[in-house]
């Protein structure tokens, strides 16, 4: 129960998420051994990894966008133009981002999560595993949450 001297406020503010990311980060070191031997190497921080599949002329026919954080590499989007689906070109999106998680930044495994409709079986087919199931996420849709590791 949230007592007379508290108020709640449901606004977006900056500040107060940074102070709180900062504080919660602070609460999980202390707890977790694990993170607190990330502190201070070059697994603490999240590291953006992007691939890129351009036309000669540099016009965009594929993607990915992820990050390495903890050595794990997590796929946040990945999109190849109608025009190029089944090319392997998502494939060599993909592979690449392995490649360089592991040989340049140490990653030992891959994570993605994905939308029923999108590509779960894009992503079983290239070694991933299914860890997660949530149904109904948004409404209608059904979200996977597939892993790898990177050997």
């Amino acid at each position: 129960m949230v007592s007379r001297m508290f108020r709640l406020v449901t606004e977006v503010d900056r500040t107060r998420r940074d102070l709180l990311r900062t504080r919660l980060r602070e609460t999980n070191t202390t707890a977790s051994s694990v993170l607190r031997s990330l502190r201070d190497t070059p697994h603490e921080r999240e590291f953006p990894l992007h691939v890129w599949v351009l036309h000669e002329r540099g016009a965009l026919a594929g993607g990915l966008v992820g990050h390495t954080w903890a050595t794990w590499l997590h796929v946040t989007y990945l999109w190849v133009d109608d025009r190029y689906r089944g090319t392997g070109l998502g494939s060599a999106l993909l592979a690449e981002a392995e490649r360089t998680a592991r040989d340049e930044r140490a990653c030992a495994a891959a994570r993605v999560e994905t939308w029923d409709f999108q590509a779960p079986d894009f992503y079983r087919r290239r070694g991933y595993e299914v860890v997660c199931v949530i149904p109904d996420y948004p409404p209608g849709v059904t979200e996977y949450t597939l892993v790898k590791r990177l050997e």
